[in-house]
């Protein structure tokens, strides 16, 4: 690990002012940063302490939607009488993350912020190659061993997954993010947006700007989200990133499919709204037929790699399980 300058901010607007110094990252849980410094894949001159902002970690469930600040742990969310009720998909995404330990530490705006577990970005010292880590270097992933990579979003400069669960139940219903800068303007940013492509910049991962920070999350609390439900499938039960995953939600009218929400995690490059599926099943009846031929129309967008053609098949099973899981709550 490098040496670096520590710094710890009083404010979110002084927190935002160091960030935007050349190289400045800042530190809240440490529980993904340590990880990158540790492997050589960041080495910042200088850390900036958050953790001590306390006007970061308030949380609320109002009537009309979820308000949860960026210090927020994991666990705190999870652990709220109301996630469960009220957000079911929201708090299988969390506990279904990581391990107790980590979701006691992770805050929320970390979390969102984690980097991919792709073998060649973590390892700069065999793979010289990652567009994401050295911009322009190239994509050793893409005639690597790409079984655990993007089969939506990807680009010829990356392939990389975006390794995260809340994010992805998130997405599915419309959360919004709350940046602010240094001079204490406030910026809301659709999760959606807030999470960019590859494209030919896959080292720009987040509509985010060099002085502002995080500093909320806000969802929408509707009835979709009141039924829904996280699917996760890994090849393990616990600790372990997904091979796939859906987050799903919708309301019944008289047997009919209304405001469907759906997004994946797992196997694209950002949390993917499957907004094909969504809309091929908005006013149709609810019923494992119907639910499973739909989830199918994501492989209408759907490019397969060299060792990653399962993920193909298992894109729209766990759509389809995501929702027939969400039909059965009361």
């Amino acid at each position: 690990m490098n040496e670096f300058s520590w710094k710890v901010a009083h404010s979110a607007t002084e927190a935002a002012g160091l960030k935007q110094q050349s190289g400045s990252q800042l530190l809240a849980g440490g529980t993904t940063q340590l990880d990158l410094m540790k492997c050589g894949v960041f080495n910042p001159p200088q850390l900036i302490g958050i953790n001590g902002l306390n006007e970061l970690r308030s949380l609320r469930f109002d009537e009309d939607k979820i308000s949860a600040g960026a210090l927020t742990t994991m666990s705190q969310l999870a652990d709220h009488p109301a996630c469960q009720q009220n957000a079911p998909a929201i708090y299988g995404s969390l506990w279904q993350a990581a391990s107790p330990q980590i979701r006691n530490m992770a805050t929320l705006g970390g979390n969102l912020r984690q980097r991919t577990r792709c073998a060649y970005y973590r390892d700069p010292a065999t793979f010289s190659a990652c567009n994401k880590r050295n911009p322009g270097s190239g994509c050793a992933a893409r005639d690597g061993v790409n079984s655990n990579h993007a089969i939506l979003g990807a680009s010829e400069s990356c392939i990389a997954v975006y390794p995260g669960d809340l994010a992805v139940a998130l997405v599915a219903f419309d959360a919004v993010v709350v940046l602010l800068n240094q001079q204490g303007e406030s910026r809301r940013v659709a999760i959606d947006d807030f999470f960019l492509l590859p494209g030919d910049t896959p080292d720009r991962e987040h509509d985010l700007g060099d002085d502002e920070i995080i500093v909320a999350i806000e969802v929408p609390q509707t009835a979709s989200l009141k039924r829904s439900h996280y699917l996760k499938v890994r090849d393990r039960s616990s600790y372990e990133f997904a091979a796939a995953s859906a987050a799903a939600g919708f309301t019944l009218e008289n047997g009919v499919m209304r405001q469907v929400h759906i997004a994946l995690g797992g196997v694209a490059t950002k949390p993917w709204r499957a907004t094909r599926v969504e809309q091929a099943l908005e006013g149709q009846p609810f019923n494992e037929e119907t639910v499973f031929q739909a989830a199918e129309l994501i492989n209408q967008e759907t490019q397969a790699l060299a060792h990653n053609q399962y993920k193909v098949k298992l894109a729209p099973r766990v759509i389809a399980r995501a929702l027939m899981a969400a039909g059965e709550i009361a």
